[in-house]
């Protein structure tokens, strides 16, 4: 059929054309900002998923629904980097906000002081010299340049949320990949909205992250379970991953088969991004506006081949002989999660001398930990993916770390 009217969107982040099974979260997410918006308190929300289930389309979501209500939004995927960095990617972005919420040419009182606790948090100095936001609007004294990360945050929070209040908006944190924030970003984030919750102040931070990420707040702040909601996302149940499946394909005329259905659950297992990719494939080789279960299976080996050589590999291609053999030794275990010391017995090595590598693949965002003592990808169907790309299990000598070429 005509590549041109290929509905499937198996790309990292991207919408599908019809959103599918998220309409709790997105509900949920649409009262947060009008019960704040009122006055009134809610919690937020930070979603937790393996890879591929869609929390960055959901974010993305989120962001369209905060614009429909009138809500500035700042949004940014967290990555490992220093204090000053962060500051600085707040900084840059609440400033914009500001300015569209008010124009430097109509600043009220309140609007001027939120500007002037901003220009004291972007203020630091590093090995080569000071920056700043961009202006010229002094720093306030006595707010927000304290010189701690968190007291000086929730200052700026505070004080953009009063004009954002004056003027009947409100301002919306949407952040990516929670798990890569340091533990004082992410403590630092979690303090200043539960001091914007305590003001009344229509203010928010949405997250998400791999399932970790609820232990992290928790350790973080012990408050964070009372101060958000930590909806798990993952696989579609059969109805809604048929509805992923056909709905695109039924917009642009084509008709799925029902033996055609059934495969595409069986082979993608109702992961969103899987639905997407086969989607994707099956209407390459479809033909007539008609696709059967023949078609499904002539797709299925393009489906693997660009699951492998994108999805999955980018993600390997980053590990040492070592780490690479601990996933095998997973993977040859089973697809469920993992015990440390039954993985590395397989390795002939004591889960002491495997906990470093155990640790830097948690660290990676490779593995997570669902209970204690055990391990799991977080990557569906990782585990057959490392069977095809590494089929016999190898375990390099002790003391070898170099990365992979």
């Amino acid at each position: 059929m005509d590549a041109v009217d290929n509905p499937y969107t198996p790309n990292a982040g991207a919408r599908p054309e019809i959103l599918i099974g998220r309409d709790e979260q997105t509900q949920a997410f649409r009262t947060l900002l009008r019960r704040l918006r009122r006055g009134r308190t809610e919690q937020s929300m930070i979603i937790t998923g393996l890879r591929g289930v869609g929390k960055t389309v959901l974010l993305n979501s989120f962001r369209t629904i905060a614009q429909e209500e009138g809500w500035e939004v700042i949004e940014f995927e967290a990555v490992k980097h220093g204090e000053n960095r962060f500051r600085q990617t707040l900084a840059s972005q609440l400033k914009a906000s500001l300015l569209r919420m008010s124009p430097r040419a109509r600043w009220s009182d309140r609007a001027r002081r939120a500007a002037e606790a901003l220009s004291a948090f972007s203020a630091s100095v590093d090995s080569t010299g000071t920056w700043s936001i961009g202006w010229d609007i002094p720093p306030a004294e006595g707010i927000a340049d304290h010189g701690d990360l968190a007291m000086d945050l929730t200052d700026v929070l505070v004080a953009i949320g009063e004009a954002a209040s004056e003027h009947g908006r409100g301002l919306a944190l949407l952040i990516d990949e929670v798990q890569f924030l340091e533990t004082p970003q992410l403590e630092s984030l979690i303090q200043a909205i539960h001091k914007t919750v305590q003001r009344s102040l229509p203010v928010t931070f949405v997250g998400a992250g791999l399932p970790q990420i609820a232990e992290l707040a928790g350790d973080a702040k012990s408050y964070a379970e009372r101060l958000f909601k930590f909806p798990s996302i993952g696989s579609l149940g059969d109805e809604d991953a048929r509805l992923a499946l056909v709905e695109p394909a039924a917009a642009e005329g084509a008709i799925y088969e029902p033996g055609a259905v059934e495969a595409a659950i069986e082979i993608t297992h109702g992961y969103p991004y899987f639905i997407q990719e086969l989607g994707y494939q099956v209407w390459t080789v479809a033909e007539n506006n008609r696709i059967s279960a023949e078609h499904i299976e002539l797709a299925k080996g393009a489906y693997e081949a660009k699951l492998d050589g994108s999805f999955f590999r980018v993600r390997l291609d980053r590990a040492t002989p070592l780490q690479t053999a601990y996933m095998r030794a997973m993977a040859e275990l089973g697809s469920a999660p993992q015990k440390a010391s039954d993985v590395a017995a397989l390795l002939d090595r004591t889960s002491t001398q495997l906990g470093p590598t155990r640790a830097e693949l948690i660290e990676m965002g490779l593995l997570y930990t669902p209970e204690h003592g055990y391990a799991a990808f977080t990557v569906p169907d990782f585990d057959e993916f490392m069977k095809r790309a590494v089929p016999i299990l190898e375990v390099p000598p002790v003391g070898q770390r170099r990365r992979r070429p």
